[in-house]
């Protein structure tokens, strides 16, 4: 009798079946072998632009050496005039943060930027290499065996745009029986890895020691744009649209609060892609802390790591997961009382712009082509601002009474200072006393 083949699935093998099999292995092979080669581009440029603003401040005065003491003390660069890393703070103003690397010298090079008239900062900006800083000595001295005493108070939280607190909030960190792991699951949210401009070894920066100047409120980055030096191809040069210009102030508007809901307020950015708003106050009584939390999430997100510059991918992302609020959205309501026994609570808002990614020349559609980009160039924009809530901004007062420009503004109180001692700012040192509970 012959013996009938057989198959390992029981069944009789079909010819034609194996034929497609064998042609799909082979055009499996053949895509593996044209993976395309990508080598790294010659230069890198960034360029971090921000829209910062305070409730009735249009401006932050340069403090000097105070400032830049008050900067550091409170990560908010800036205070001290302008200075590099000032889009990743909260001074009032305009700011721009440049930097550019060229792998033709590692150690980095000096490099003019042409900039287009609209930016009215003269014809270029110089950026200079950084300078490597020698390691600093570890802390001496301490005993290990020294353990800190257990803080005693609690963190509350609370998301969601609502008059009302909703089911299941808030979110309670006890100190007193909170371990490590609790505190990590307690804080963690969304992040996004830092892929902007940077002042570290071997990238040339703008604004340096020596070239500092202050961008006018009034400034354009539309235009060309178009960059120079040593070891820089010659086509690393671009044109920016109004998606990539600053954005206008985003301004909340803060009505209501204390055992009233708070009813916040905006106009919409015209190159906004979403907002997000975290609210936080501190307090303390007789030694014990409380720290209130609020976000605008539809979802429990405390929002640590979504006050700076996101990439359009975690945008549309973190749109979709409601987590934050999309372009069409201009108000907000944080639930009544919950802030009712803090003084100077803060309140942040931000408006992400659209990131702008380059390349040149640009990738090959056919794998078989390598890429070898001469430069690439990434541009990120966002606007910030920061209120206190519990009193009505300036903003909303002007709404229900306008001032006549006659009017003259109410003397102050002979008896008061401004909170923290810093003349003019009554606002922000109130803030920050509320914020760090003093």
């Amino acid at each position: 009798m012959k013996k009938q083949q057989v198959s390992l699935t029981g069944h009789h093998p079909n010819p034609k079946v194996i034929a497609l099999a064998s042609a799909a292995m082979l055009a499996c092979s053949a895509a593996a072998a044209q993976t395309q080669v990508v080598k790294p581009p010659v230069a890198q440029y960034w360029m971090d632009v921000a829209t910062n603003s305070m409730a009735g401040m249009d401006d932050m005065p340069d403090m000097g050496a105070l400032g830049g003491l008050m900067g550091g003390m409170t990560g908010m660069p800036g205070m001290g005039g302008v200075s590099f890393g000032a889009t990743r703070g909260m001074m009032p103003g305009r700011w721009l943060d440049l930097a550019v690397r060229t792998q033709r010298k590692p150690a980095g090079t000096e490099a003019v930027q042409t900039i287009p008239p609209g930016q009215a900062m003269g014809p270029s900006l110089t950026l200079l290499p950084v300078k490597a800083q020698a390691e600093r000595p570890g802390r001496q001295g301490g005993s290990v065996d020294e353990v800190p005493e257990r803080p005693k108070g609690r963190i509350l939280f609370y998301w969601g745009c609502s008059e009302t607190v909703r089911p299941g909030q808030p979110r309670i960190l006890d100190f007193a029986k909170a371990g490590v792991e609790d505190y990590g699951k307690f804080m963690m949210g969304r992040a996004t890895r830092d892929s902007g401009a940077k002042a570290i070894p071997g990238h040339a920066i703008w604004p340096n020691e020596t070239h500092r100047q202050k961008v006018p409120a009034g400034a354009s980055l539309t235009g060309a744009h178009a960059l120079s030096g040593d070891g820089l191809p010659a086509s690393l040069q671009f044109t920016l649209g109004q998606q990539q210009d600053f954005m206008p102030k985003l301004a909340l508007v803060n009505q209501g609060g204390g055992a009233a809901a708070s009813q916040i307020s905006w106009q919409s950015l015209p190159t906004a892609q979403a907002y997000f708003l975290n609210a936080m106050s501190g307090s303390d009584n007789a030694g014990t802390t409380e720290m209130v939390i609020w976000s605008s999430s539809e979802v429990p997100e405390p929002g640590w790591g979504l006050m700076d510059y996101a990439s359009n991918a975690n945008v549309d992302k973190w749109l979709k997961e409601k987590v934050l609020l999309p372009a069409n959205k201009t108000e907000c309501a944080i639930p009544a009382g919950i802030f009712a026994k803090a003084e100077g609570a803060m309140l942040r808002g931000i408006a992400y712009g659209h990131e702008l990614n380059l390349a040149h020349p640009p990738r090959p559609a056919d794998k078989r082509i390598a890429w070898e980009p001469e430069w690439t160039a990434k541009v990120r924009v966002k606007a910030m601002t920061m209120v206190t809530l519990g009193e009505e901004s300036a903003a909303a007062s002007s709404r229900r009474q306008p001032r006549s420009s006659t009017e003259e503004p109410a003397p102050a109180d002979a008896g008061s200072k401004p909170p923290l001692g810093i003349p003019g700012l009554p606002d922000v040192g109130k803030a920050l006393k509320g914020l760090f509970g003093g």
